[in-house]
């Protein structure tokens, strides 16, 4: 079960979206969307409710851009995006005593690589779902230029046929970040991550890999 979730402060993008309270939570997840959704989407609500009941709380909400208009791709500026993503994870901080992740699909992720590369105290860790690290059938136009500056500790999600980057791009890639990562392949997913047979599976996988990644992250650095 989820409730709806709206945080408003002065000065600040406001937190929409939905809160998944599990029992006895100590750990928190910001979950938000690619550049073409919304956190409605099938695969982020989907995560939210099996980590639900893993016992983390998961904070699903909509970018600022989103919020703007309910289609289209982003508008407005990263910087604002990031901020909203800043105000999510200061919203859900207050409602867990323990660690606060980060977590987007593509651009989402996306976002929350920058943020974090920024301000390394923003969470104690990121779940990256199918990072977008090129443009599709464009590879040199690599979004890597942050990852240098990356010192959080990320676990990245991708597919076996994601156009927006070949596994084996992927591992090239985490190498350029000195946060220790990990990545996770999905075998016949695509950019979305949930091949049409074995969408149950992909979730799980994600889930698990996840709850055990949060060991590794919590630790102090």
């Amino acid at each position: 079960m989820s409730e709806s979730f709206l945080k408003e402060s002065p000065g600040q993008p406001a937190v929409r979206g939905f809160l998944h309270r599990a029992e006895k939570s100590f750990d928190g997840l910001v979950l938000t969307h690619g550049a073409g959704g919304n956190c409605n989407s099938q695969l982020l609500i989907a995560l939210a409710e099996s980590l639900c009941v893993k016992g983390i709380t998961v904070l699903r909400c909509d970018l600022p851009f989103r919020q703007a208009r309910p289609q289209g791709p982003p508008m407005g500026t990263a910087e604002q995006d990031q901020a909203g993503l800043r105000h999510a994870s200061q919203a859900l901080r207050k409602l867990v005593s323990g660690g606060l992740f980060l977590s987007g699909h593509s651009y989402g992720g996306r976002m929350a690589t920058m943020l974090a590369a920024h301000d390394p105290a923003v969470a104690d860790g990121l779940l990256l779902l199918s990072y977008p690290l090129h443009p599709p059938r464009k590879p040199q136009q690599l979004r890597t230029a942050h990852f240098p500056k990356l010192n959080t500790p990320a676990l990245f999600v991708h597919g076996t046929r994601d156009p927006f980057g070949s596994i084996e791009e992927m591992q090239s890639a985490l190498s350029l970040i000195p946060a220790q990562t990990r990545l996770l392949s999905i075998e016949g997913g695509g950019h979305d991550l949930l091949p049409i047979s074995k969408r149950e599976q992909a979730v799980e996988a994600i889930v698990s890999s996840f709850v055990e990644w949060t060991e590794v992250a919590n630790k102090p650095r």
